[in-house]
């Protein structure tokens, strides 16, 4: 345990002296055992950074159990603070082992005279009510504080109650009717009864639970009309019906009707609230009447806030299903014009408000509507939702506000959403935000810039005509160095890369690194290589990378700039390739392989153990092994001129009934080199499913690398070894609707072209004539000539997921192996903890964890008697999934053959799509099966020639029997 426990001290810092678990867990034992109250009070506090650390059910045993001691003998502050641990230590309290002697030493204080006592210990019990939720004597407890006349302990005994009505139904049940009579009963506080009324949202556990619920909430709408018992016993209403899913219709009714009949404002804005609540859970419960009736609602208010509330929940809604049953089922549809709708009016009406708000709810319902209802003719509508998202960027970008950025950031939202589903509107949209740039803000600049190239990315839009107004812009931020201004620097950069596709001009080069030496920081001049390298703009990338290099305070810094600065020059050595001249593609090649390995070098000096660069590491030396092939396939493609067939070859062809034997020792080459581009797209999709945490962009392009692979051997497979078999209906073009990017959209269009070259040349001039080689040569230089995209996952890591596994037993040094009896199975038990960075599940999320163990014999014991071998090697596998980042599971191996073992355990992935993912982490450990002292003392006495003796024939386990 303490072993495994170590690695997490890596990430431990904070300046904190390195200590095992046990180390630890005796330092914080040490204070709690203090004279002192602070110190006790310290120690306790210190807990849950432990629990971070070593998030091992071990040491969390251990260490709940002395919480629980102090929790018993110490004073209500001690209990405070234990109590604050407890629920701040949630998702680790289902890692307690012994949870009867935690609770018990717990329980004991709730026979306490003192009333703060016994609240403390009835929230502690509320908080434990995950892994204690059917123990009578805590629902009795709680039962019996309801009726207390202490205010304090009553509040705990609702928060207690709550909680176990949560988890357990056979308290939801018990409690239930001690509930309704505290509401019903007049001797109960109105405040008090305001608390309790929240407990109902919980009795969804079964239908007439949740029914009779319902009723009791029904029956206090209509007989406590004030306005907070009115809001809090609507808003519990909602819970329990987006809990029990059967009501969800009624419910939308009932808030519906409040927020048109009730007068109080306070209880519209519940409404309102509810509504959103229920439109983001189920939208598809939401009828044509429903949308209908919120949509006169919000004509008919005169309160702007009110009005905004409204249309933020139909914007919610039009994203959704809910639209299209808006417009399907309305009353004579196909007479009726868009325009005519309700909903439309609204939006139309809202979108010139004079509020920001509700301006920008109005052009989203117009810009959802134009999206997801494609059929219907909504021409007027676009023009609508065009003009009322221009009347937004106008006003917005004038204003630095923070409510008024917020509604920018809609608008442009909506603005990439249009032009991606209404192609034709790109043009407008393009040229309103390239106007507003100039009288812009500074923030809204940025912002404005990101549409851009987030609308350039899916449409070559942005001709070399607007690059003139970019660049002007360029050189007038470039004189002031302000942190906004440096952001902008960036953005701009990244929208003229993205719209220069081809190669950048001399002119725009010049002005970029101007401005950069003006008035820039070494950090904007790196972001900015960096998205050239994502661009394929590597002439750029390389001269910045080299400008930088001397900037940087870490000599792993340095490596990481040597290393971009040397893809980018590799990369750019390729730029130079023309078709139909291979011996210039062979010396680019080979010039470009000369700069990868010197990167390659760089790369790992760069990279240490906290951050070793697999990734990044990994995509290089693919791309260096695909380089060579490449040059291989050429120069084999030039070995049908250079190397003629020998006199025999028509011999052997004849001998063989192989008609490519003619043609010498092409044949066998080739053979090869399919078999390296399969190998090599093997590789890559081994790169990808390790590649977890990586986003959607450098996957894609991971995938086109593979394809790319897969394609140049179906070539050859289909050109010269076998082109009776080759078919060309699995590899018809069927992804060019989804295209993401410019680089995606060029390899798409290189794939497609060498497949109608391949195929046209099918069959033809058998068995192999200089065009088919022609063709190899052209698709190779085709596929280099697109300048290679260095995604975002080969800078910057945006989501970090790790497993790190314990396994019991384990030595206590790693390479001294676990003594097991032949006769007798190993119950190895693997534990594991998920581990995430700052933005877990931001691209995918684990759905399951997959454990593989296997194990493999090491060396045999030197004895050649032989032995009966039922199970040669073990190979198991399990899935497991973890609960609260947690998980554990347990494999049973069998050591039949005497000798020293190798088991291995390794985890993979699921994610919640149900792809496999190889993430890691391997762990081995030796096991040494040794022979059962029984059956050696027989073997032993067979040798020497000796009949077992009747005491000893008795012993064995199989005579009882």
């Amino acid at each position: 345990m303490a072993a495994s426990a170590k690695s997490f001290l890596a990430d431990a810092g904070y300046g904190e002296q390195e200590l095992d678990a046990n180390s630890a867990l005796m330092e914080l034992d040490k204070g709690l055992r203090s004279g002192k109250l602070g110190e006790q009070c310290e120690a306790v506090v210190r807990f849950p950074r432990l629990f971070q650390k070593y998030p091992f059910p071990i040491l969390i045993n251990s260490a709940f159990l002395k919480l629980a001691d102090v929790f018993r003998v110490g004073n209500n502050f001690l209990r405070l603070c234990v109590l604050k641990v407890t629920q701040q230590s949630e998702k680790h309290l289902e890692k307690i082992l012994n949870v009867d002697e935690f609770v018990k030493r717990v329980f004991s204080v709730i026979h306490s005279n003192d009333p703060v006592a016994r609240a403390i210990t009835l929230q502690m019990l509320g908080s434990m009510a995950s892994i204690i939720p059917e123990r009578k004597n805590a629902h009795h407890s709680i039962r019996q504080s309801l009726d207390s006349h202490d205010n304090v302990e009553v509040e705990a005994a609702i928060f207690a109650a709550a909680n176990f009505s949560a988890q357990s139904k056979d308290f939801a049940v018990g409690i239930c009717n001690k509930i309704s009579e505290m509401i019903q009963g007049l001797a109960t506080p109105v405040d008090l009864k305001l608390k309790l009324i929240p407990i109902l949202q919980h009795m969804h556990h079964d239908a007439s639970l949740a029914s009779s619920s319902r009723q009791l909430l029904q029956q206090l709408v209509t007989s406590y009309p004030s306005t907070k018992m009115v809001i809090v016993t609507l808003h519990t209403f909602t819970l329990l019906a987006a809990s029990s899913l059967v009501d969800i219709p009624k419910q939308i009714q009932l808030l519906l009707q409040y927020l048109k009949n009730d007068p109080r404002k306070a209880v519209k804005r519940l409404a309102i609230q509810d509504l959103k609540l229920l439109a983001n859970k189920t939208p598809h419960t939401w009828s044509r009447e429903n949308i209908q009736a919120l949509c006169e609602s919000a004509l008919n208010t005169p309160y702007d806030s009110l009005k905004m509330g409204m249309l933020s929940v139909l914007s919610t809604l039009s994203g959704t299903i809910a639209i299209k049953q808006y417009f399907s089922s309305a009353p004579g549809a196909a007479a009726t014009t868009a325009r005519s709708f309700d909903l439309v009016k609204l939006a139309q009406e809202c979108c010139y408000h004079n509020n920001r708000g509700i301006a920008a709810h109005g052009v989203r319902i117009l810009t959802n509507i134009s999206a997801s209802c494609q059929e219907k003719d909504l021409l007027p509508l676009e023009q609508d939702a065009v003009f009322g998202l221009e009347a937004l960027l106008v006003l917005c970008s004038q204003d630095d506000s923070p409510g008024a950025q917020a509604t920018l950031k809609i608008t442009l939202t909506c603005m990439v959403k249009l032009v991606k589903c209404r192609p034709h509107l790109s043009q407008s949209v393009v040229e309103s935000l390239l106007a507003q740039l100039h009288s812009a803000q500074d923030n809204a600049r940025i912002l404005m810039c990101h549409c851009l190239a987030a609308i350039a990315m899916q449409l070559p839009v942005l001709a070399d005509g607007m690059l003139g107004d970019l660049m002007d812009l360029y050189k007038l931020i470039g004189q002031s160095a302000t942190d906004k201004k440096q952001e902008l620097l960036v953005s701009l950069a990244t929208v003229i890369f993205v719209s220069s596709q081809k190669a950048l001009s001399t002119e725009i080069k010049t002005v970029i690194k101007q401005q950069l030496e003006n008035a820039s920081n070494g950090w904007t001049a790196y972001r900015i290589a960096r998205q050239a390298s994502r661009m394929g703009n590597h002439d750029m990338a390389r001269e910045l990378y080299q400008s930088l290099l001397t900037q940087v305070a870490s000599e792993h810094f340095y490596f990481w700039l040597n290393s971009l600065k040397e893809f980018s020059h590799a990369e750019q050595c390729l730029t130079g390739l023309q078709e139909d001249n291979y011996s210039s593609a062979l010396s680019c090649i080979a010039e470009a392989l000369k700069s990868y390995h010197k990167g390659i070098a760089s790369l790992t000096a760069a990279s240490t153990p906290l951050n070793p660069l697999s990734f990044q590491c990994g995509f290089v030396k693919l791309r260096i092994d695909l380089l060579q092939a490449f040059s291989q396939l050429i120069c084999t493609c030039n070995s049908l001129k250079t190397s003629p067939p020998p006199a025999i070859a028509t011999t052997i062809a004849m001998t063989s009934g192989n008609e490519l034997q003619r043609c010498g020792r092409i044949s066998n080459q080739m053979k090869h080199s399919m078999e390296e581009f399969r190998n090599l797209a093997t590789r890559y999709g081994d790169l990808y499913q390790s590649s977890f945490d990586a986003d959607s962009a450098t996957l894609r392009n991971v995938e086109l690398q593979q394809q790319s692979c897969l394609l140049i051997s179906h070539a050859i497979e289909a050109l010269i070894l076998d082109p009776e078999s080759a078919s060309f209906q699995e590899y018809s073009s069927n992804g060019t609707a989804h295209v993401e990017s410019e680089y995606e959209r060029r390899m798409m269009s290189v794939f497609n072209h060498v497949l109608e070259e391949v195929e046209s040349l099918n069959r033809k001039y058998a068995p192999v004539s200089y065009l088919h080689t022609a063709c190899l040569c052209n698709a190779v230089i085709a596929l280099l000539k697109v300048p290679l995209s260095f995604q975002r996952y080969f800078f910057q890591k945006l989501q970090s997921t790790s497993i790190k596994l314990a396994l019991s037993p384990s030595p206590r040094n790693p390479a001294e192996p676990i003594a097991v009896q032949n006769n007798q199975q190993l119950a190895l038990k693997v534990e594991g903890v998920v581990q995430h960075g700052s933005k877990p599940g931001l691209f995918r999320k684990i759905q399951s964890v997959c454990l593989n163990v296997s194990s493999v014999l090491q060396s045999k014991s030197g004895q050649d008697y032989k032995i009966p071998i039922d199970n040669m090697t073990n190979e198991m596998e399990q899935r497991v999934e973890p609960h609260n980042d947690y998980f554990s599971t347990q494999f049973l191996l069998n050591f039949v053959i005497l000798g020293t073992h190798n088991i291995t355990v390794e985890s993979s992935v699921i994610d919640s799509n149900g792809i496999v993912w190889k993430t890691g982490p391997k762990t081995t450990i030796f096991v040494k099966s040794l022979e059962d002292p029984y059956s050696q003392q027989v073997r032993l006495q067979q040798q020497q020639g000796q009949p077992p003796s009747q005491q000893q024939q008795q012993r064995t386990a199989y005579s009882r029997f």
